[in-house]
């Protein structure tokens, strides 16, 4: 691994990300073709928070927060903090004074696999959090890391940049370059829905709108009547 600091990266316009978060982790993810979800081991620690923010990412030592320290002045309005390390620790890298400097640099969110403690703060200043652990065990700054380079969150691959979309149904990446068109599907995907729930308040049920029963028919599927054994 290279000790790095990137500095600059690229990143998801606001107003796509303000659109992404809008539609929610499990709309962009179904419309993107079920791709870059980074599983159920991250959960929010608070309930309600719908967000989506360009991809600040942090590699750290296992028990050392060093380089959330670097990467904090790195950080801008509209971003998320992605933290990880080179092997799985669920020490409590993060707490309330880390989440009071990236909400003044007007950061979203954190995304985390490891651990964060001060929870109670955190839920009171509404600093969003995923992570995959709450963990008071502190951690110490002595090694170093690197800031803004690919990471690897939940079998998925994030770069500096990337939209990154979390809600109480967990976290996804959309690489950068793709945004555009997960938007597009997700538009797409929502205005079937739309039509489909309009439908089913008039009664109409899924196995219809959706054309499933001819699916049952080809998969051997029958309807037969009840008769008492």
């Amino acid at each position: 691994m290279k000790n790095v600091i990137v500095t600059d990266p690229p990143r998801t316009a606001v107003a796509d990300l303000d659109l992404l978060a809008e539609f929610g982790v499990a709309t962009v993810h179904e419309a993107f073709g079920r791709t870059g979800l980074v599983g159920a081991s991250l959960r929010p620690l608070q309930e309600g928070a719908r967000i989506a923010g360009s991809a600040v990412t942090v590699l750290c030592w296992p028990g050392d927060n060093l380089m959330i320290h670097a990467a904090i002045e790195q950080c801008r309005d509209g971003d998320i903090l992605i933290v990880t390390t080179t092997s799985p620790s669920l020490d409590g890298s993060f707490g309330e004074l880390f989440a009071t400097q990236l909400q003044r640099r007007g950061v979203r969110g954190l995304v985390t696999t490891g651990g964060v403690r001060d929870a109670v703060d955190l839920r009171s200043m509404g600093f969003h959090v995923w992570s995959a652990a709450v963990n008071a065990q502190g951690t110490v700054k002595a090694t170093p890391g690197a800031v803004n380079v690919p990471v690897i969150v939940g079998g998925v691959t994030v770069n500096p940049g990337d939209a990154v979309i979390a809600d109480d149904d967990g976290v996804m990446v959309v690489p950068r370059l793709e945004v555009a068109r997960a938007l597009e599907a997700s538009q797409a995907r929502t205005d079937k829905e739309a039509a489909a729930r309009a439908a089913y308040l008039e009664g109409v049920v899924s196995m219809d709108q959706n054309k499933l029963r001819g699916v049952l028919a080809d998969l051997g599927v029958t309807y037969e009547p009840y008769t008492e054994a």
